[in-house]
């Protein structure tokens, strides 16, 4: 049986991490010159962190170094285990590259080390949601390859939209890469961004308003959802929590899934997107990111 590394940008519970036997690497994050991590989502004061983002306080991260993961790869090769790393996008953190070192470092002390990584694409329950398919494909006694082949191909279904109470946040950390699409956030126009083919963040959409922008996530859900009533749907908010119900209530009028998981962001990826920002997260068919207008 493999082991199944994850990070805490895929927004788990380290109960749940725990009860599904799962592993989680640590993003840092910086309040002014303290560094601190967040590995117990649950423990997490939400309101009182995105509060003080609203109120000026600024939030710095950094990626995770290619030595972290050899600490915590070597003991399991050490034991004869597989591993499978399931990581956030490669196309809003250097972490995943800092990853392939690691492995590639690794296997010159262990030749024989059988390692796979995949790449979501997808960060927060879009990463989070194929860590847990991969605990299930394990508890099936799927081998790690199959594992693997399995979430490479399924990455490309996660459909990751989203909507910002402010676009300053990911213009501020380099995380919007469609930068023309920043015009029109006067007047009370809001945008709908995606995890695009690269996992990079693009705006795709605008809507008046805030609830203008919440009936078009459940929108692009009802007309992309492929058999909702096999799936767990993903909601992330960042302090937000009446809007994320108002959402999952959208999502069970006319597709409902087999169940839905809301989480509050956890502090580093949701320092990238800011306060206020509300994000879903669904499987459809391979080319759902283009379909997403």
């Amino acid at each position: 049986m493999f082991a199944i590394v994850t990070d805490t940008s895929a927004n788990l519970d380290c109960s749940l991490l725990q009860q599904r036997n799962i592993a989680a690497i640590p993003f840092a994050f910086f309040v002014g010159d303290q560094e601190q991590t967040c590995t117990d989502t649950a423990g997490f004061d939400g309101p009182a962190f995105y509060s003080a983002m609203r109120s000026g306080t600024q939030v710095k991260t950094s990626q995770v170094s290619p030595q972290q993961y050899i600490d915590l790869f070597s003991p399991m090769l050490a034991m004869g285990q597989e591993i499978l790393f399931v990581g956030m996008s490669s196309g809003i953190s250097g972490s995943y590259h800092s990853a392939e070192i690691a492995a590639q470092q690794l296997k010159e002390v262990f030749p024989d080390a059988r390692i796979r990584l995949v790449d979501t694409l997808s960060a927060s329950l879009g990463e989070g949601l194929l860590v847990l398919e991969a605990a299930d494909c394990r508890d099936r006694g799927m081998t790690l390859d199959e594992t693997a082949d399995r979430l490479m191909a399924m990455r490309h279904r996660m459909a990751q939209v989203f909507t910002v109470e402010d676009l300053k946040y990911l213009r501020r950390t380099g995380r919007l890469s469609n930068v023309t699409a920043l015009v029109g956030m006067m007047l009370n126009i809001k945008p709908l961004l995606k995890g695009n083919n690269e996992g990079k963040i693009v705006t795709f959409a605008r809507t008046r308003g805030r609830r203008q922008s919440i009936q078009g996530l459940a929108e692009r859900y009802d007309a992309l959802v492929r058999h909702p009533e096999q799936q767990v749907v993903g909601i992330a908010h960042a302090d937000c929590p009446e809007d994320a119900e108002t959402l999952a209530s959208l999502l069970r009028t006319k597709h409902p899934p087999k169940e839905i998981m809301t989480v509050c962001y956890e502090p580093v990826t949701g320092s990238h997107v800011g306060p206020g920002t509300l994000a879903l997260f669904f499987l459809g068919d391979e080319d759902v990111r283009e379909k997403l207008r």
